[in-house]
């Protein structure tokens, strides 16, 4: 019977590959130098758009940490003849939306619009200016400024916050990775116009931009679209490369107190980049250790056996360089130690025994059998399309993804693990901790 059902799910993951339409890329670079991607779709009559650039918080140093994020957060409050709110009121017209996306890598803007012309040449004519010629005005940094401040002065109350900025530091530690990306209250203040004015023409650059555009226009207009909003771009010489993350870092405990009722735990260490051949091998594999909800295995040890914690969690964040592997939970401070102890062993045990047959196939299932809703409208596949053009990865990806993640065998996961987790060299946070601990440092985990 076990043979049978196996057999059935097999074929239920072929076919869901097999059914699988992924969208057609095409990919050029422009005169300006941007690299655009483009998936061409006339099935609503909507563009979506993304312009990003290598401007993110890992760009800052820690004397003037933040100054990324406030420059993509007053990016667009004014440009070349146009307010703040004059770009608010005609986009609102034409009903079109800008968004934004930012992290340790990456800073952009995202423009969802009407296809027709009269719409779509208004909407590209605002994010063209907003995106070449942005006025950073002083009144409107300085409320930023003021806003983001006050903003960081709450995080540091806030337990979560406390607890994702040590955690950061302490499996990053000087790397730019660690650096918060809202930066500094101190730092923040501190920031000037010239400097933002500096960050701009040093990393909004027309040969490192990524275009993705995808919706109801054609290759010439696209191509049309993609100059447009590059040309004017400054020239300047690309940024100096980010410096390696060092992988391995030593164990360490942080006790904080916090008047919270629950600790909120956080342990990990640097994981894995974008581009990592390990990439689906520890991704699979840490769906069903954390990554997949109820099914996962620390869920199963934490919550359903034992109710320690509502949720719990584990993931990789795949940067350029290699991002953070994260376990997070929170729990009540009675149980704190209760819990960690739990989830060390549980993360130990999976990476010396590995996973078993059912459990792969039941996490293979579950992605694929997901994957289709990963790619069910044009937002989520500009966004894919922004990714694989920053982060170079295969026009094929989406393509591809199905079978690398059904390709994936229990060997691989359990040799991925043992050379990409270390339990023994872990950072561990601890806010809102037990207050019979002594806060701070508590060593080496145990």
């Amino acid at each position: 019977m076990h043979t049978k059902l196996l057999a059935a799910a097999v074929l239920f993951l072929a076919g869901i590959a097999s059914a699988l339409a992924t969208p057609h890329i095409q990919h050029w670079t422009s005169p300006s130098g941007a690299r655009v991607y483009f998936v061409e779709n006339h099935d609503l009559p909507m563009l979506d758009l993304t312009v990003t650039f290598a401007a993110g918080s890992s760009f800052d140093v820690a004397e003037k940490s933040g100054l990324a994020g406030l420059t993509h957060r007053t990016l667009d409050l004014g440009a070349e003849g146009l307010s703040e709110d004059d770009i608010a009121r005609n986009l609102a017209d034409i009903g079109a939306q800008f968004g934004k996306n930012f992290d340790a890598d990456r800073a952009g803007i995202s423009l969802r619009t009407l296809s027709s012309t009269t719409e779509r040449v208004q909407a590209l004519n605002i994010l063209a200016r907003v995106l070449q010629h942005p006025l950073f005005q002083e009144d409107m940094l300085a409320r930023e400024k003021t806003r983001l401040i006050a903003g960081l002065k709450e995080d540091e109350t806030k337990p979560e916050r406390i607890a994702e900025k040590a955690f950061s530091k302490a499996v990053f530690g000087t790397h730019p990775y660690g650096l918060p990306s809202s930066g500094e209250v101190s730092t923040v203040e501190n920031i000037q116009r010239t400097d933002i004015e500096a960050f701009y023409r040093a990393h909004y650059l027309a040969k490192t931009a990524v275009v993705a555009i995808m919706g109801d226009v054609t290759r010439v207009e696209a191509e049309a679209i993609a100059q447009n909003l590059t040309a004017q771009l400054p020239q300047g010489i690309e940024a100096v490369q980010v410096a390696p993350v060092a992988m391995q870092i030593k164990a360490s405990e942080q006790r904080i107190i916090h008047p919270a009722t629950q600790s909120h735990i956080l342990m990990g260490a640097p994981g894995l980049a974008r581009k990592d051949p390990d990439y689906f091998a520890l991704y699979v594999g840490n769906h069903i250790l954390g990554g997949g909800g109820f099914v996962s295995r620390l869920m199963h040890e934490i919550r359903e056996k034992r109710g320690l914690a509502y949720s719990v969690y584990s993931y990789f964040i795949p940067m350029k360089l290699p991002g953070a592997y994260q376990i997070g939970l929170q729990t009540k401070k009675n149980q704190a130690d209760e819990a960690l102890q739990l989830v060390r062993a549980t993360l130990r045990e999976f990476i010396v025994k590995g996973v078993t047959k059912k459990e792969l196939q039941a996490s293979k299932q579950n992605i694929i059998g997901g994957f289709p809703l990963r790619i069910d409208s044009n937002k989520k596949i500009v966004d894919y399309l922004s990714v694989i053009g920053f982060y170079e990865l295969p026009l094929t990806y989406l393509d591809d993804f199905v079978g690398n993640v059904d390709k994936v065998t229990i060997a691989q996961i359990r040799a991925a693990f043992e050379r990409r987790v270390n339990p023994d060299a872990m950072a561990t946070v601890i806010v809102g901790a037990p207050e019979t601990q002594k806060p701070g440092n508590a060593g080496a985990l145990q």
